[in-house]
């Protein structure tokens, strides 16, 4: 809820949270933990976070992949992020989806892109499926993940940037900690 986030944010945390977000295939888990890496947060792959805690209710085999327990995987998540605030330190969290968290985790939405080329040649890697690589090049093409983002939180904390290189990457590692230095001293 909206309302309360500010004070929250303001009051119980001194360092700022990240959710690094975009379709499977553009950069989520580099990008993170290489923000996370370079300004001493908690990097948490809610993917792997998943898997770990088996936060799962079955499995849906047409789409070859498991079914979120939400409940299970936010009880988890609740518990780190008060760890972290605890500590004194952020979080850069990544993750294909954006809406099932609450909204008063994160303070800034970074939002990967891909151009369609770069991302078959990196679903193709990976060895998915031609079911599954063309429902997330869709996926990509119609910015599913992007309007999630701008439908689930404030749209002044969500920021779309480009994930098609090296170079693109670091960009966004560096205008990243930009914005921290600078959430950290509005907030601290």
């Amino acid at each position: 809820d909206g309302l309360t986030r500010p004070n929250m944010s303001d009051t119980e945390r001194k360092r700022p949270n990240i959710l690094i977000t975009g379709t499977p295939g553009v950069g989520k888990t580099a990008t993170a933990s290489l923000i996370a890496e370079q300004i001493g947060f908690r990097h948490v792959n809610v993917g792997d976070l998943i898997k770990q805690h088996k936060c799962y209710d079955g499995r849906d085999e047409d789409l070859d992949t498991h079914i979120l327990d939400e409940d299970k995987l936010l009880d988890l998540m609740e518990t780190m992020f008060q760890e972290c605030a605890d500590e004194n330190k952020g979080i850069v969290a990544d993750y294909h989806s954006s809406e099932l968290f609450p909204e008063r985790w994160f303070d800034l939405i970074l939002v990967l892109r891909a151009r369609t080329e770069v991302l078959f040649d990196r679903l193709s890697q990976r060895g998915y499926g031609e079911k599954k690589r063309d429902e997330n090049l869709e996926a990509e093409i119609m910015q599913v993940c992007l309007d999630e983002a701008k439908e689930s939180y404030d749209k002044e904390i969500v920021v779309e940037v480009h994930s098609n290189t090296i170079e693109e990457m670091e960009s966004n590692v560096d205008r990243c900690k930009i914005w921290v230095e600078q959430w950290i001293k509005d907030n601290a």
